[in-house]
Parts: C-alpha cells; structure tokens; sequence
C-alpha cells in the first residue's frame, strides 16, 4: 500500500477518534450508536432479562407454593366442616331422640287412661250421679288427644313396631316373660306389655312381649 494511502486512512481514524471522544456517550450527535455501544447496551439488555427472568421463576414458585398452601388449608376446612356438620346432625338425632322418647311415654300413659275409661262400668250410684258420662266425656278426650299424638309421630317417621304372633327377635324385642304353649311354636311372641317402634329402619324403643318356649 502506498505511503499516501496509508497516511489518509490513518489520519482518517484520528479524526474519529477524535470525534467519538467527543461526542455524546453510546452515540454521535443525532447519529447511530457504534458498534461497542450496541454490543454494551446488548450485553446489559441480556444481563437485566435475566435478572427480570429469575424474579419471575422465584415470584411463580412462591405463587405455587401459596396456592398449595391454600389447596391444602381448603382440603382440611372442608374436612372440618364436614365433620362439624356430621356432629350436628348428630346432636340433632340425639335431641329429636330423646324427644320421640318422652313423647311416646306419653302416649303410652294415654293408653293406658283411655283403657281404663273404656273398661269403667259405673254402679248404680254412679250411674245416677251421670259418672258413666264423665267418664266417657273424658275418654273421648283422651282418643283425640291420642290421634294427634300418633298423627305427629307418623311426621317424624315413627311406626309400630307389630311383633305379636312374630318369632322373638332380640334386636328390636325384650323378652319380659316367658309362658309354656306346647300348642304355639317355640319362641313366637304371645303377648305385648309395652309397644315398641321405629323411626325408619332404626330402632326407636323395643317391644316389652311374653314370648312362648317349650318345657
């Protein structure tokens, strides 16, 4: 090459040189950037999507590890509600239990007031004295108040439990006495001291019955 080519382009590049000392950082005056700029801004760029990249991934795995944070504290809320519910209903079998209990007590003491109405036979003296009347004023009464009664067990599911004539059964039965009937199977209920029922297919009270056995 020759000296005076080599001169231009020297001298050339000093003037750039110049210039670019001079010149704005990353660009000329209202110019491109050079190439070093580019490739600095560029290498910056990729070092802050990285950055920006990392926060991202710790930000998602701190999301996933909140919601299943929240997944499991859901699952054991539901559980906790199920198992509260079930204890209500629970304590409500056993409040509506005790309840049906007490009512049938008190049907049974109707019955047993309406028996003896209908078995009274009034002398002479009380015949005069209108005691018949009173007393079948009063048994009537009592078979309404009777009615009723059952009516509002039959609501709730509650039935008699039929277990004359029926072989024993120890699940819904207790056996208060036992009588000798060689005429009658063995085992077969003969008589009733006090009715039992049911609520659906539970046992609500068990049927007091004679049952029959042979010597």
């Amino acid at each position: 090459m020759e000296e005076r080519v080599k001169e231009q382009l020297l001298a050339r590049f000093r003037a750039y040189l110049e210039v670019a000392g001079e010149a704005p950082e990353g660009a000329d005056e209202g110019g491109a950037p050079d190439l070093f700029t580019l490739l600095a801004e560029v290498a910056a760029l990729k070092t802050e999507i990285k950055v920006e990249s990392r926060q991202v991934k710790a930000a998602l795995d701190q999301f996933r590890e909140l919601f299943d944070l929240l997944r499991g504290s859901q699952g054991r809320l539901e559980e906790e509600l199920e198992r509260q519910r079930e204890g209500v209903d629970r304590q409500r079998q056993a409040a509506e239990r005790d309840l049906l209990l007490e009512l049938l007590d008190l049907r049974d003491r109707l019955h047993a007031g309406l028996e003896q109405g209908r078995g009274y036979r009034p002398g002479w003296l009380a015949r005069r004295g209108g005691a018949g009347e009173f007393v079948a004023g009063m048994s009537e009464g009592i078979a309404m108040s009777l009615r009723r009664l059952d009516e509002t067990l039959l609501r709730r599911g509650v039935r008699v439990l039929t277990v004359l004539g029926r072989p024993f059964d120890a699940q819904t039965m207790h056996a208060a006495e036992v009588v000798e009937d060689p005429a009658r199977p063995a085992g077969q209920v003969v008589g009733e001291l006090r009715t039992g029922f049911m609520q659906g297919e539970r046992l609500l009270r068990a049927a007091e019955v004679i049952v029959n056995r042979h010597g």
